[in-house]
This record gives C-alpha cells, sequence and structure tokens, in this order.
C-alpha cells in the first residue's frame, strides 16, 4: 500500500511516500480503507522529535482517520458495523496513545484499527469533513461543551483562534449564543474569523489583547462583576497566560487545553483569588463527544473549517503550512 513516512525525525524534507504491506487485521482489530486523513499541530512535533515520546519508525503520521470497514480480524466483528461501513476512527487507542504520535497514523491507503475505536459515519457527513474532527474538534467541544458549559450571553474570549482547536472553539461558543472575541495576529485570518461569526476580532500585530478586550467589555473589578470576560479560552499558554487573567472579570473562568507557546509561565496568583478566577483544565475527547459531533456536522448545525484538501502525496505541503502558521482551521489529505 501507498504511505507518507518518515524513517527519521527532523524536517519536513525527511517525508517521502512509500510502498508499504498492507497490515492484517489481528483480533480485536478492523482493517479500514483510510478515505481522508487530517493534520494536527502535533505532527510537525512528531516529525521533529519530542523528547520523552516513544515514537515508532518508521512513522506514518495523520491522528485523524475516515474510510470504510474492509475486513475484521478473527472473531472481532462490531455489531452493526459491518464490512463496507463508513466510519470515522476515535484517535485514542486504549493506553499505547494516539494515532500518529506513538502509534503509526493514517497517512496511508490501509489503517488495522482496534474495532472498539469505530464510530458510524451519518450518511451526510463526508470524509473529509468527518476527518477533521476527531482530535481538534473533539478537544475543542470537551473543553467548550462538557468542561466550561458556555452558555447563551456570556462573553468569550478566544486566543489562538485559528488552528483546528481554536476555529472550534469559536464555533462552538457561537451556537451556544455567546458573544465572541478571537485573537489573531493575521489579517487575513481575521477576515476568516469575522466570515464564521466571530462578534469581534482582536489582530494582536496591532493591538495589545488586553487593552482591546478591555475596551470590549470594560476593566474587570475586584468588587464589581460587570467588567471583563466571563470566559477566556487560553491554551496558548506562555507569556499569554498571566496577561489572560486581567481580562477575566469577577468570578468568571479560564478555559485550558495546553499551551502551545510554553506550558511554565509565570503568573500572578494574586488576580486567581482576588477576581476568584475558576481555572478549568480540559484533556482530550469521549466517544460520545465525537458522536456529538457528527451529529451536529450531519444537521447542519456545525460545519468543520477546512483549509485544504490535498492528495496524500502532497502531505509535506501541508505540513509546512502548518509550520508556517498558513492554517485557518484543518489540514486534510484526500486518500484516493
Amino acid at each position: 500500500m501507498k504511505a507518507v513516512i518518515f524513517e527519521e525525525h527532523g524536517p519536513v524534507s525527511n517525508l517521502k511516500v512509500a510502498d508499504l504491506p498492507r497490515p492484517e487485521p489481528n483480533q480485536g482489530q478492523a482493517l479500514v480503507r483510510v478515505r481522508a486523513v487530517a493534520l494536527n499541530g502535533f505532527d510537525p512535533m512528531i516529525l521533529a522529535r519530542i523528547p520523552g515520546i516513544n515514537t515508532p519508525l518508521p512513522m506514518i503520521p495523520g491522528g485523524d482517520i475516515a474510510g470504510e470497514v474492509v475486513a475484521y480480524g478473527p472473531d472481532s466483528a462490531i455489531a452493526g458495523i459491518p464490512v463496507g461501513t463508513r466510519v470515522l476512527v476515535d484517535p485514542l487507542v486504549g493506553n499505547t496513545g494516539v494515532f500518529g504520535e506513538t502509534v503509526r497514523g493514517g497517512a496511508c491507503e490501509f489503517v488495522a484499527v482496534p474495532a472498539i475505536n469505530l464510530v458510524p459515519l451519518p450518511d451526510a457527513v463526508s470524509f473529509e469533513d468527518a476527518a477533521a474532527l476527531p482530535i481538534a474538534y473533539g478537544t475543542a467541544y470537551r473543553m467548550i461543551r462538557e468542561r466550561g458549559k458556555i452558555a447563551a450571553g456570556e462573553k468569550v474570549l478566544v486566543l489562538g483562534a485559528t488552528g483546528g482547536v481554536g476555529v472550534c472553539s469559536v464555533q462552538l461558543a457561537k451556537l451556544a449564543g455567546a458573544e465572541v472575541a478571537a485573537a489573531t495576529s493575521s489579517a487575513a485570518k481575521a477576515k476568516q474569523l469575522r466570515a464564521i461569526g466571530v462578534d469581534h476580532v482582536i489582530n494582536t500585530s496591532e493591538a495589545d489583547f488586553v487593552k482591546a478586550t478591555q475596551a470590549l467589555w470594560g476593566k474587570p473589578r475586584v468588587f464589581d462583576e460587570g467588567g471583563g470576560a466571563d470566559v477566556v479560552v487560553n491554551f496558548v499558554g506562555g507569556d499569554d497566560w498571566p496577561r489572560a487573567l486581567r481580562c477575566v472579570r469577577r468570578g468568571g473562568r479560564v478555559l485550558t487545553c495546553g499551551a502551545t507557546n510554553g506550558y511554565d509561565p509565570k503568573t500572578d496568583i494574586r488576580f486567581i483569588w482576588s477576581f476568584e478566577i475558576s481555572i478549568v483544565g480540559s484533556n482530550c475527547w469521549s466517544r460520545g463527544d465525537l458522536v456529538d459531533l457528527l451529529d451536529l456536522v450531519a444537521r447542519g448545525r456545525l460545519k468543520p473549517q477546512i483549509s485544504s484538501v490535498r492528495p496524500l502525496e502532497e502531505l509535506p505541503v501541508s505540513l509546512q503550512e502548518l509550520i508556517d502558521r498558513k492554517v485557518f482551521g484543518k489540514a486534510v489529505l484526500r486518500v484516493a
């Protein structure tokens, strides 16, 4: 089968198209014919090498997989999911890790996956839209809906709003009826954010997001709940972590599911106790979250934002765009 692999960690030039043996499903597994696979923020990091993460080499990137069931291993068929069913693959592989990170991913024609990871696709959901969902949209869904419980009328600031998690956070907050401000450093992406319904776009290349947020919703006060954002979505971390606390109203909350710009920033905890701020962490997604997302897409309530759809062989181009921060939403590869 055709696959995109890297045999050594390093730059994007290490990626190559290879001919690998088609996998055979073992007991407990299903063989899926891959139709679409999406990239995530960790793909460039895995290629470059993350210390402490055991990446099997040669490695196949791509954690988000959609396709068709073509076979089951011995005594492994799942009731209600016969051979030929269109499926999404839950990227979490038991206690082993995630496809594309610690388990070979889906940038290939066939992949053997745990049969219990199969999620049937509604007829109205395309392979490309399905592949855009699991890791980024699943993470955002759990953070916004399950952990953050964002509600109608709340004022929400989303930092890092143009990647997969950020775009979905914006979409879900709007779907909940919130008033949303979103931060980006790109004028072109600011236009795209407005197109998906963001109420206020903050271009951080031109304005300080703290001052801009306070100009929108007022400066938070220790004894007044009127100023500031009800919720700040901040999986950026880094130097923006302590600054973002200045945007949260008294009794408000900060939602986080990562730290793309640094995980150990200096924090003035006086803001947390003085303004009674709740810090809400969120990690991963559940199978139910993926089912809910598929239902939202099938009913036309949610449209995954896809930056590009390219043939599998052009994965290096999409990965370089991800590294260069030229992606708005998700980069998807179509497998013929």
